[in-house]
């Protein structure tokens, strides 16, 4: 295999000469541009994740709003058993994080007005828990539109780690995802299906 700097190398010039110091000189040099090109920036490297995040959050969310629209208003009181959350609370817990993460690890204050720590208690009732959760998921949306990809690779802290801010936004929608997986066994528990597996 040849290599594009060594037809103009003559093995007869030795490296302590001026020309072999300046062929090994730029030998080097084209190594290391090479390395050096080759590796992406810091912001490049997350290029196109808002958008990837973007789409992944809007799928779990649009599906958490369905389904909180699709159970009865009677169920919102209902549990499976004693001491674990009601549909209600389920629901309102993901409305929580959706304000509490950005907040906490971010430095995005929820909207005025928006007490995110009762409400798991307080919301009760059907119409407020949609409302509630549906500008829950807003107010993410409104984050993670204003985000570049330099913001995304901002520092962060995250449950006493160091990370990027992107993996806040990650650790959100992970979060909603495992609550999904929760609403959707109670809506079956009460019989409801899902509005979109049909």
């Amino acid at each position: 295999m040849r290599c594009a700097n060594r037809a103009s190398f003559n093995a007869k010039t030795p490296i302590t000469s001026g020309r072999g110091r300046m062929l090994l000189a730029r030998g080097v040099l084209t190594l290391a541009a090479t390395v050096v090109l080759a590796m992406p920036a810091r912001a490049q490297g997350i290029s196109g994740f808002g958008e990837e995040l973007r789409g992944q959050f809007e799928g779990s969310a649009e599906k958490l709003v369905a389904l909180a629209e699709a159970m009865p208003a009677e169920s919102y009181s209902w549990q499976p058993m004693e001491g674990v959350y009601t549909v209600a609370a389920a629901y309102m817990h993901v409305a929580r994080y959706n304000y509490m993460y950005p907040d906490m690890y971010l430095g995005v204050d929820a909207p005025a007005g928006v007490d995110y720590a009762s409400l798991e208690e307080r919301v009760t009732t059907k119409g407020e828990a949609v409302r509630v959760l549906a500008s829950s998921m807003d107010h993410v949306r409104r984050i993670l539109d204003g985000m570049s990809d330099a913001d995304l690779a901002k520092p962060a802290e995250l449950y006493g780690r160091e990370v990027e801010s992107w993996a806040v936004l990650l650790q959100l929608l992970t979060h909603m995802n495992e609550h999904l997986g929760q609403a959707i066994a109670y809506a079956r528990m009460n019989r409801v299906v899902p509005p979109w597996s049909g």
